[in-house]
């Protein structure tokens, strides 16, 4: 029988990007095989596996979420249970998620919950903001649908075990935009028989920055980030004809990320229509925010008595697709501190902490036994 911990290893051993996690969903439903789950349910939302786990009494579903896929990044560690796929590794720590996930488990496989159910999702493909939309949107869901939804996040930089929740938003909506303009080249000699979008393209790259002071007054987080352009070719006989800019956007609600995105293609058509050049945009990595409702931040408090519980002011800047579960039901996404020493999310030396597996397993199953005693709404 595997531990959560040779589980957590063997899957930061062999990481699989978002839309490829076939042997970590394997690898999980191998580990659940002698723990006899009620019910398993393979390739939702693609790779994405759900573990059931049925009470003796009827009651309500309590969903908790982890994720399976890792990151394009190269490992730079070396400890043995590094990576061995070039250029992948677990980065944001989902393997030690699904281990949190994996120990939840083990102790309902031991001893069963008085009533209702839990299922444990362990989502694919949330790096690029398309696991959960597509689990929900899976025939199969529909069976599985939960009452009440939770799942956690590492948090670097937070005492470890530090249980860190709050209501409204948790984590922003954020979404790339890319913008293209077409002109016509021409000779770097006789630049004004074609039309560059040089001009444009400067003033689209301002007037995108400049959504923090349009849209940021009210005190939400609102903004802009310009995270790359391109115009022409290294070719100096040649005056450009087209020209890119990529940027990602991000606010707190999203009703300020629709109006961002609103007013942006107006200010990119504006432009490009008055240097009479064709444009278009495009959306990318698209997370809408994640709201916690008050009701599951109270379950999620009042199961941590006693625990290291804070609270921040603001919303998390990084993006998580978890708010497609908790646009269906009731539910709350909580951090969990990794440790003040903890390298950052996405660092290529970042290695997840084994300790916060016995750590974060038990604020689940605390959450769990505080939602079953509970009456249903």
């Amino acid at each position: 029988m595997q531990s959560p911990l040779a589980l957590r290893h063997a899957l930061h051993t062999h990481p699989e990007l978002s839309g490829h996690e076939v042997d970590s969903a394997c690898r999980v439903r191998e580990f659940f095989r002698p723990h006899e789950p009620d019910a398993v349910v393979g390739g939702l939302g693609g790779n994405g596996v759900a573990i059931v786990f049925n009470g003796r009494e009827p009651g309500p579903t309590i969903m908790l979420r982890s994720e399976l896929d890792a990151l394009p990044i190269q490992e730079a560690n070396r400890m043995p249970h590094r990576s061995q796929q070039d250029g992948i590794a677990h980065k944001c720590g989902h393997d030690g998620h699904a281990a949190i996930l994996c120990a939840v488990g083990a102790e309902l496989g031991r001893r069963r919950p008085q009533r209702g159910r839990v299922v444990l999702l362990f989502q694919p493909a949330e790096e690029t903001g398309r696991g959960a939309l597509a689990v929900v949107d899976d025939p199969k869901f529909a069976a599985l649908r939960p009452d009440r939804v939770f799942g956690l996040h590492n948090l670097p930089g937070f005492p470890l075990g530090q249980v860190v929740v709050r209501a409204g938003t948790f984590t922003c909506a954020s979404r790339g935009i890319a913008v293209s303009l077409r002109g016509r080249t021409a000779h770097a000699a006789q630049p004004e028989t074609g039309r560059s979008p040089s001009a444009a393209m400067c003033h689209v790259i301002a007037e995108l920055a400049g959504a923090r002071e349009r849209f940021g007054h009210s005190g939400e987080l609102a903004f802009a980030t310009i995270v790359g352009a391109r115009l022409g070719e290294r070719a100096f006989g040649v005056a450009p004809g087209t020209a890119e800019v990529w940027a990602t956007l991000r606010a707190a609600t999203d009703d300020t990320m629709a109006a961002m995105v609103r007013d942006c293609e107006q200010r990119v058509r504006a432009i490009a229509g008055d240097e009479q050049l064709q444009v278009e945009t495009g959306y990318e990595d698209v997370f809408a925010a994640t709201v916690n409702s008050a009701r599951a931040v109270a379950t999620v408090r009042a199961a941590c008595k006693g625990l290291d519980v804070a609270e921040p002011a603001e919303p998390f800047r990084w993006s998580e697709d978890f708010g497609a579960f908790t646009r269906l039901a009731d539910g709350a996404f909580f951090g969990l501190g990794a440790g003040p020493d903890s390298r950052a999310l996405h660092d290529e030396h970042y290695d997840f902490p084994d300790a916060l597996i016995d750590i974060g397993a038990d604020v689940f199953l605390r959450i769990v036994a505080t939602c079953l005693r509970e009456p249903a709404p």
